[in-house]
């Protein structure tokens, strides 16, 4: 019988540390072309979208697909989660933390690889529940020591740092303006609804990294031109579907003033196929745009996990 898993549940299990690691463990595995992962597929309707993607993790013994529906009254999700071995249905999981998670957890992979080793002030922009999960995986890889927070909505901004300080048990600050969270961090968070780039390239420091995650459209970035220019090295979750979807490399390459060439898969950089941070003073950018591979991974250990501590419901 399926297991169904609703968000209390996913919730109860899921941790950061271990979100990373069975992610991780998952691009590992599509470095060596043991996995596979499909871009997303969208399908617009007059009120809103619905959004598919899938992947096969057989070190896992999970196959499945993601949906999830964005119209004006909210967004669902769900995970279909099926066996490898025999292709039963294991579990139908509500997926809006595990989706919100498996993205912070995947951002904490790229930084642990690509960031200084001493990085410990975050500049962050957006105040949502992705900016959230952003901070807590970047501050599971490395000791951070202040937070500076940028949001156009200051008592949303004031709530966030007040409950994230809690929670972190660091300093985490409105900024007044974007340029006093960006010029003084050693990672950049761009967590945003923004359809245009959101701080000047110009702003940032030397031997900084920047997890650019807010946009998944063609037609939308968070990064300017001068952004792109001053980064050493580039790396996304899929360079496949960065090409259908990652508005912040497509529309400057569309306009010939970025070369798709500098930008390497995620999975490579885990597997050791490309080199890390090269010196203290490159800049270093992942670009994320949110994969299957990465909701099947969380997904097979939210089953596991739910499995062994008796919760859910069977169907």
């Amino acid at each position: 019988m399926a297991l169904v898993l609703r968000e209390e549940d996913v919730h109860a299990v899921l941790t950061m540390p271990d979100t990373i690691r069975v992610v991780e463990e998952a691009f590992s595995d599509l470095a060596q072309d043991k996995a596979i992962n499909r871009p997303r597929i969208r399908m617009l309707e007059e009120h809103g979208v619905m959004h598919l993607l899938a992947a096969s993790l057989p070190s896992m013994g999970a196959m499945g697909h993601k949906t999830y529906t964005v119209f004006h009254s909210g967004m669902r999700f769900v995970v279909m989660l099926f066996s490898t071995h025999n292709g039963h249905l294991l579990s139908i999981i509500e997926a809006e933390w595990l989706g919100t998670m498996r993205t912070g957890a995947t951002s904490a992979i790229a930084t642990n690889y690509l960031a200084r080793p001493e990085s410990s002030v975050v500049g962050l922009i957006g105040a949502g529940q992705q900016a959230m999960t952003q901070l807590i995986g970047v501050c599971a890889v490395r000791k951070i020591s202040r937070v500076n927070v940028y949001s156009r909505n200051l008592p949303a901004c004031e709530k966030f740092c007040e409950k994230m300080s809690h929670g972190l048990k660091i300093p985490v600050r409105p900024a007044a303006n974007p340029r006093e969270a960006i010029e003084e961090a050693d990672i950049v968070i761009t967590a945003t609804t923004a359809s245009t780039p959101v701080f000047p390239g110009e702003w940032l420091k030397e031997g900084c990294h920047i997890n650019a995650v807010g946009s998944n459209w063609a037609s939308r970035h968070e990064l300017d031109l001068t952004t792109l220019q001053r980064c050493d090295r580039i790396v996304t979750d899929s360079c496949e579907q960065a090409r259908l979807e990652a508005g912040d490399l497509i529309i400057p390459a569309d306009e010939g003033l970025f070369d798709w060439n500098s930008v390497h898969d995620l999975a490579d950089l885990v597997e050791g196929n490309i080199p890390r941070r090269q010196s203290a003073g490159e800049i270093t950018l992942y670009k994320g745009v949110g994969i299957a591979l990465e909701d099947i991974a969380a997904a097979a250990l939210v089953y596991r996990l739910a499995r062994e501590r008796s919760l859910g419901s069977e169907l």
